[in-house]
């Protein structure tokens, strides 16, 4: 019973009942219209029929007299499936005809009768039974009464056989309906209820598993998709937030420790050099926490949607060339060409600032790694291909080995185990970062696979364009 009470309290068994009594409604109305309208129209198809037979009769007492007359109503009682014919006197007494008896009063007005009305035949004397009928009653110049009329036993038969037929319809079709209601319900029930177990192991923690869909593509399954594609955010935001906590005691602890000493030393009068030399190592290690902190802060906000993510329509074209001029004295210092082939008028709707962070990483990361390799080309290019535009950073350094591409764009990784190279870790995520929340798309790949020198590093970052 607990299972069929909450059966009853799910949506879907609600509309589903809803929409039974509805029909239930409409069906009823159904019967009774139909019948009614099947009852007045064999009435108004006896009326007519019952008047073209008066008319007959009239026209065959105008020119055969009576004799002509009480032969003709004689030959038509005779006839298989014979209307009603009486022949009256002037005090209504009944003196020919096919009929044993009538109500009482029925003669007594000429035209037609408002009411069907009830008769015997000679057949049931015996029985005792009486007919209902529909007639006419016409008022002869010498006083005597004609009435013609018609049996209603075969109408009524066929409006209570219409009335039958559309009932066991209308009943085995709310059966079915009834069937199915309960089927859609239960269904409705078990999937409901694969979606509270998996939501009882996500809410107790495992945030790997997913809402379950049957691949019907309802509204169920358009739900749990969204739903997943939300739990797969969560998982991925508190991945993240498990590897900063783990990665903040290496990558900042250890220069908060050097940071901390150099203050004793100094402090202590033990560090070689002059005291304001000290305190320039201290603030430029102060500098390098505040970046990255303030690095995790961009990537915070990124991630969460946050106000300074806003979008507008930018040029990217604009944006590129503003940053390849910006970072060329940078290139020519380490002894590289700054290459750039971008095509003019390429407009998207993006964050300038944050693109032009991430590309600044990208180019920064560049010069930082290509310095010293034997091909000093750094190349920047964009194309448009359909509704997207492809933005490539190209060098030609040490590169990055293909099993590792995924594991660089996480937070504080870096290959660079020694940290002998400036930097924090957190560049190439603040590029995922900004790719994701432009919903376009972020790719490694090897700039020269078969060289021995330096395979280089490509980054290939999908934007949907619009054009101007």
């Amino acid at each position: 019973m607990s299972k069929l009470r909450v059966l009853f309290r799910t949506t879907a068994v609600r509309l589903s009942a809803l929409y039974l009594i509805l029909f239930s409604l409409c069906a009823v109305f159904l019967v009774f219209y139909v019948t009614g309208m099947s009852e007045r129209l064999l009435e108004q198809q006896t009326r007519d029929a019952i008047s073209a037979e008066v008319s007959q009769i009239e026209a065959v007492y105008e020119r055969a007299g009576m004799n002509g007359l009480l032969r003709s109503l004689e030959r038509r009682a005779r006839q298989p499936g014979a209307n009603l014919y009486v022949i009256a006197g002037p005090s209504g007494e009944i003196l020919a005809g096919n009929v044993a008896g009538l109500q009482p009063g029925l003669l007594d007005d000429e035209g037609w009768k408002s009411e069907p009305f009830h008769y015997r035949r000679f057949t049931d004397e015996s029985r005792g039974e009486s007919h209902v009928a529909l007639a006419q009653v016409l008022l002869l110049d010498n006083g005597l009464r004609i009435l013609v009329g018609h049996d209603l036993q075969e109408p009524e038969k066929f409006r209570v056989l219409v009335r039958q037929a559309l009932v066991v319809a209308l009943g085995v079709m709310g059966l079915g309906a009834l069937v199915i209601w309960f089927g859609i319900g239960r269904n409705a029930l078990k999937r409901i209820d694969r979606m509270s177990e998996a939501s009882t192991k996500i809410m107790a923690g495992d945030l790997s598993q997913r809402l379950p869909t049957s691949g019907s593509g309802d509204e169920f399954d358009r739900l749990s998709e969204s739903l997943n594609a939300m739990l797969g955010r969560i998982e991925k935001l508190n991945e993240g937030l498990r590897q900063v906590s783990d990665n903040i005691a290496h990558d900042l602890k250890t220069p908060l420790t050097r940071l901390r000493n150099r203050a004793e030393a100094a402090l202590s009068g033990k560090e070689d050099g002059s005291q304001s030399g000290a305190l320039e190592e201290i603030i430029a290690e102060s500098d390098q926490l505040i970046r990255t902190f303030n690095a995790l802060l961009m990537i915070s906000r990124v991630e969460a949607g946050s106000a300074i993510a806003e979008m507008s329509d930018v040029d990217l074209s604009q944006i590129v060339a503003d940053c390849v001029e910006l970072y060329e004295p940078a290139a020519e210092d380490k002894a590289l060409k700054l290459e750039a082939d971008i095509p003019p008028g390429v407009v998207i709707s993006g964050n300038r600032e944050l693109i032009g962070q991430a590309l600044g990483n990208l180019m920064d990361n560049a010069i930082k790694y290509a310095e010293g390799a034997s091909n000093p080309l750094i190349r920047v290019a964009m194309t448009t291909s359909g509704n997207e535009a492809v933005l490539t950073v190209a060098d030609h350094g040490p590169g990055i080995p293909e099993d590792m591409y995924r594991e660089v764009l996480k937070r504080f990784v870096r290959l660079d185990e020694s940290r002998s190279k400036p930097g924090t870790g957190l560049g190439l995520s603040l590029v995922e970062a900004v790719m994701e929340m432009h919903r376009g798309s972020l790719a490694l790949s090897a700039t020269d696979p078969e060289s021995k020198d330096g395979k280089g590093l490509t980054v290939r970052m999908v934007f949907p364009a619009r054009a101007t």
